[in-house]
């Protein structure tokens, strides 16, 4: 699965991005998801590409540091790992938020067939 950059974006900032030629390449659907979303924030305003490209050099440096191998099979959790103290860092959404969504997922993706996709309830 591909996608592709928006050119306001520059992928030579971020760090070891895995690529199919010039567009990255997605292993599983919430990799894309993560990729998208942090693009939609980033075009939003909520935060700057150097900030972003510091979050995530931050998190695969703090990866390195506990070991984690540096083979690109755990990019993605590591990008929605920085995405997740991003976020959070700007209080775009509440604690209690977050735990109740995450819960929300968790009981969706339980009552969720395998290999069909999950789907939250809607928010009101």
């Amino acid at each position: 699965m591909t996608t592709s950059i928006p050119p306001e974006v520059n992928p030579g900032a971020l760090p070891a991005l895995p690529r199919d030629g010039p567009e990255p390449v997605f292993k599983a659907p919430w990799e894309a998801q993560a990729f998208a979303m942090t693009l939609s924030l980033h075009a939003r305003g909520v935060f700057t590409w150097s900030e972003w490209a510091g979050a995530l050099a931050a998190e695969l440096a703090a990866a390195a540091a506990r070991g984690a191998p540096d083979d690109g099979s755990h990019y993605y959790e590591h990008w929605l790992a920085a995405l997740e103290k991003l976020v959070a860092g700007k209080e775009l959404v509440s604690e209690r938020d977050l735990e109740r969504r995450v819960d929300e997922w968790d009981a969706a993706a339980q009552a969720t067939p395998h290999g069909q996709p999950i789907e939250l309830p809607r928010r009101r």
